[in-house]
């Protein structure tokens, strides 16, 4: 949650996330909410599921730093998470696992979706849940291609797309990231990523894997340049921000858990 905070559209405000000894992480940290109608997970999609992006973090130095086996430690060491994985497993022999937390992470995360946005109140037939200006915006929205890349339920996270396609972003931008080819080494998906949701978008910024452009009308204006090349003005940026605002749906309402109180036993945190 301090990466992805519920209260904050799933992220955490910043370029990249802070983690592990103040390290800063290498990405911008998407937002969880959604995720699950994502065809994979992270950036360049190295995760199948949200169970196994779960782990991922967890492992990562920069991230959280941490082991399974450790994980498996300190979860044992509070007798009310042994009766929570207990009841949430059950005739598993010994339900503590690192797999079994994973898998509890990602059936919570499956939970935080955000439906009836205005948007999606005018797909369902509410010809005025959406403003003129706003039709505006979805109208060159569809006309210029956008959809293309930002499509089906969760208006993206289904498919990979390289970036600069009409003209390559700045380096403050790319920020030397060449996305899915760091998990394929195919040629062809060299500075390609998976396409961000764009459901919530105006309460995600800053934009972008390196999370380099803090305005949304200025991150249109990248795209547009980048991937479209089409002779959109400024009006027109304005007209499609509008309409991307029109997408923040229901936001989910998590009650914050008391958690499990630490022992004598629990593993201390640690910055080494």
């Amino acid at each position: 949650n301090s990466c992805h905070n519920v209260g904050m559209g799933g992220m955490d405000y910043q370029k990249t996330s802070t983690g592990h000894g103040w390290k800063q992480g290498p990405r911008n940290a998407p937002t969880v909410l959604n995720s699950v109608y994502n065809v994979a997970q992270f950036w360049d999609g190295r995760a199948k599921d949200l169970a196994e992006q779960a782990k991922g973090p967890v492992q990562a130095g920069v991230e959280m730093n941490n082991t399974p086996a450790q994980v498996v430690v300190t979860l044992k060491s509070m007798p009310e998470y042994i009766e929570l994985f207990k009841k949430s497993f059950p005739g598993e022999k010994d339900p503590v696992t690192f797999d079994n937390m994973a898998k509890a992470i990602e059936v919570f995360e499956a939970t935080l979706i955000t439906p009836d946005s205005r948007f999606d109140k005018y797909l369902k037939g509410d010809s005025k849940a959406i403003t003129k200006a706003e039709k505006k915006g979805l109208k060159l929205f569809m006309d210029n291609g956008c959809a293309g890349c930002h499509s089906g339920v969760n208006m993206g996270g289904d498919g990979y797309y390289t970036m600069g396609v009409m003209e390559k972003p700045s380096e403050a931008i790319m920020a030397g990231d060449k996305g899915r080819f760091k998990v394929t080494e195919a040629k062809d998906d060299e500075f390609s990523f998976k396409s961000p949701s764009l459901r919530n978008i105006d309460l995600t910024a800053p934009y972008f894997h390196s999370g380099a452009v803090w305005s949304l009308k200025d991150a249109i204006s990248v795209m547009n340049v980048a991937q479209l090349g089409s002779a959109m003005t400024e009006d027109d940026l304005t007209f499609i921000e509008a309409f991307l605002r029109s997408a923040t749906g229901k936001q989910p309402k998590v009650v914050h858990p008391i958690l499990p109180a630490a022992t004598d036993k629990t593993p201390k945190p640690s910055l080494d």
